[in-house]
């Protein structure tokens, strides 16, 4: 699993003009998914990303998580991130998972997320979607399991 989070004062995510969520602090949440993933990634992935210091204390130090300022996440599918440009000039998507496959994961790192008491927006599994999003710091992580 690889998930791009960025820390974001807004955000929102449009399906042909049709807004499917909207959170204001907080983290954007791509994710794809990759064959074996299962149960334990998306666990850890959402312990990860719930429990990440990320956001100013009093003393401007990165220090408080998610639950600490009362963030939401906007959680996006993302397959391109398993797209490999080693060769040519046209990605291999090869390791992203089949739509089958990725959407159950998706669906449970969703409800992994809620489980863990954050307020949990998302876009449309599959869908050609307008992620709009003011990105706060910037700060950007990769992560993977």
């Amino acid at each position: 699993m690889r998930v791009l989070l960025q820390r974001v004062s807004r955000a929102r995510v449009t399906v042909a003009g049709r807004e499917t969520g909207r959170i204001d602090r907080g983290y954007v949440v791509l994710a794809g998914f990759t064959h074996g993933d299962g149960a334990e990634q998306l666990q850890w992935m959402a312990d990860k990303i719930v429990g990440l210091r990320l956001f100013s204390d009093a003393d401007e130090k990165m220090n408080l998580a998610l639950t600490d300022v009362g963030g939401a996440l906007l959680v996006v599918s993302q397959f391109t991130l398993y797209g490999d440009a080693a060769k040519g000039r046209r990605p291999s998507f090869i390791q992203a998972a089949h739509p089958d496959a990725a959407i159950v994961l998706y669906d449970a790192f969703v409800l992994a997320l809620r489980e863990r008491g954050v307020p949990v927006e998302t876009g449309e599994f599959g869908a050609m979607m307008d992620v709009e999003l003011v990105n706060d710091g910037p700060v950007t992580l990769w992560l993977e399991r």
